[in-house]
C-alpha cells in the first residue's frame, strides 16, 4: 500500500469556505468512487495559512496512475477544477510507504463500510 499526500496552498484572499464548498459538493463526490482509498482532508490552524492536505491510499503506483487517469476524464471533476484551480497557489504531492509498525498497513475499508463504521460510534 502507498499513501499519497496532496498539499495545496491557496492564494491570499482566496475564499477557503468557497474552495471547501466546491470540493465537498462537486469534487469529492466525483473522486471517491473513482479513486477509492480516501483517508481524509485537513486544513491548517497554525503554520502555513490557507494550506489544505488530503490523503489517498492505493495498492501501488500503477493503481494510482490508472485511477487518476480515469478521474481526469470525469466531467464532474473537470467542473470542480474550473472552480478550485484558480484559487490554488502551490501544489505538492508526496508518495509515502507505511512502516512495519504503522497502524495503517493496508487499504482502508470501502466507503460504505467506513461511513457505517464512523456513524455507528
Amino acid at each position: 500500500m502507498i499513501v499519497e499526500q496532496r498539499t495545496y496552498v491557496l492564494h491570499t484572499g482566496a475564499s477557503l469556505a468557497e474552495y471547501l464548498d466546491a470540493y465537498e459538493n462537486i469534487g469529492l463526490p466525483a473522486q471517491r468512487p473513482i479513486l477509492g482509498g480516501f483517508l481524509g482532508y485537513f486544513v491548517t490552524e497554525f503554520g502555513i495559512q490557507n494550506e489544505l492536505n488530503h490523503f489517498w491510499a492505493y495498492s501501488d503506483l500503477e493503481e494510482r496512475r490508472t485511477r487518476r487517469a480515469e478521474l481526469a476524464q470525469s466531467p464532474q471533476w473537470q467542473k470542480c477544477l474550473l472552480i478550485i484551480r484558480p484559487m490554488i497557489m502551490t501544489m505538492q504531492n508526496k508518495i509515502m510507504y507505511p512502516t512495519s509498525f504503522s497502524p495503517i498497513r493496508s487499504l482502508p475499508v470501502t466507503v460504505q463500510d467506513a461511513d457505517t463504521a464512523f456513524t455507528a460510534h
